[in-house]
């Protein structure tokens, strides 16, 4: 296969895909981490010539990682299409953070009302993974098994706008979601554990206004986490 991911003669058209495929991934998954890490700072630039020498690869597979770091709100294409690292607005976070706190509280309380027993056994499946990555304090997989499980309550409502809206708002708060889990220095406390427990019993049992009020308790404990942990970065509290 050619450098620039082009297929040669002799060389399997499957084959190209899964190099390719592998290629991108392997972009993708190491500057998610840096990102999420702040091992690449906020309005760092990504640039495609240099991400190219750092993995030895040709640029498509870089500009489609790229362009998957965009969609989750992780980078920002500029009117200039260079690519940087999406800045922090710590000025519109009481707007962010009121948001989430509502798309928390109404998303447990529909999936209550509309949940079927397969959106049940996809959020003890994802609880499951949750709980394993907090077992091995591995920071970026409880980032991503905590959204895969809030996005099944919110899918589990079968609304969804509510669903594209709280995938926006988790996307955008990645990087928040890593500073809380260094609050406790990626070791979370079972207590965490135990809020996701219960909140799937409350789905279960259909007891909606249980439902509701364990997503605002389990909002608000982050929030004020994240509050706690910036006000002295945005140089002021933050309120909702």
């Amino acid at each position: 296969m050619a450098k620039d991911g082009k297929r040669q003669p002799g060389d399997p058209a499957g084959e190209t895909a899964r190099r390719r495929g592998f290629g991108v991934s392997t972009v993708y998954d190491a500057l998610k981490r840096d990102i999420l890490d702040m091992a690449i700072a906020p309005g760092d630039p990504l640039d495609e010539v240099g991400l190219s020498a750092r993995f030895g690869l040709s640029r498509t597979p870089v500009r489609e990682a790229l362009v998957k770091l965009v969609a989750e709100g992780l980078a920002t294409t500029l009117p200039n299409r260079n690519t940087i690292v999406s800045i922090i607005d710590y000025a519109g976070l009481p707007d962010y953070l009121d948001a989430l706190m509502l798309m928390y509280r109404v998303t447990a309380r529909l999936a209550a009302e509309r949940r079927d027993d397969a959106d049940l056994d996809t959020l003890r499946q994802c609880q499951r993974d949750f709980v394993a990555a907090v077992a091995g304090s591995d920071a970026i997989g409880m980032i991503e098994t905590n959204r895969a499980f809030h996005l099944a309550i919110a899918e589990a409502g079968g609304n969804r706008y509510y669903t594209d809206l709280f995938a926006r708002l988790l996307n955008e708060g990645t990087r928040l979601l890593r500073l809380y889990y260094l609050t406790y220095e990626d070791h979370l406390p079972q207590e965490f554990v135990d809020e996701h427990e219960a909140l799937i019993a409350a789905i279960e049992t259909r007891d909606r206004d249980r439902a509701e009020s364990l997503g605002r308790d389990h909002a608000a404990q982050i929030v004020r986490q994240i509050q706690t942990f910036l006000a002295p970065t945005a140089g002021a509290e933050i309120g909702l």
